[in-house]
């Protein structure tokens, strides 16, 4: 049976499911007050195409146990760029090499950060 939990909770949740496999860069971006399609952006990266499968993994795992799952999950096998999509959270996971091609912090500059 599903958890109840608030999106804000799903993405500290996930964010900490990345931070125990050693992500990179972890950020957690509020998109609340900027777009209707999603409430939080998990950015993080891995230094292998083996530790950003490892970080959705985590991500995956953490939030079944809570009850959800993935609506859909993009980049799996090439693990350059690993986007896991829960709704009101969606997780990009970067190969470190990638990140700064896509600067998504960047194209989100005006949203809040929340602290892990």
């Amino acid at each position: 049976m599903p958890t109840h939990m608030t999106p804000k909770q799903l993405a500290t949740l996930a964010a900490k499911a990345a931070d125990d496999v050693q992500a990179v860069d972890l950020q957690i971006l509020d998109l609340t007050s900027l777009t209707s399609f999603t409430d939080y952006f998990i950015i993080c990266s891995g230094k292998s195409d083996t530790q950003v499968r490892a970080i959705a993994d985590s991500i995956a795992k953490n939030l079944k146990a809570k009850g959800r799952l993935p609506l859909g999950m993009e980049g799996y096998s090439q693990g350059q760029w690993v986007l896991v999509d829960y709704g009101d959270i969606v997780a990009h996971i970067f190969y470190n090499e990638v990140r700064p091609f896509y600067n998504l912090e960047k194209l989100w500059a005006d949203a809040p950060r929340l602290i892990l």
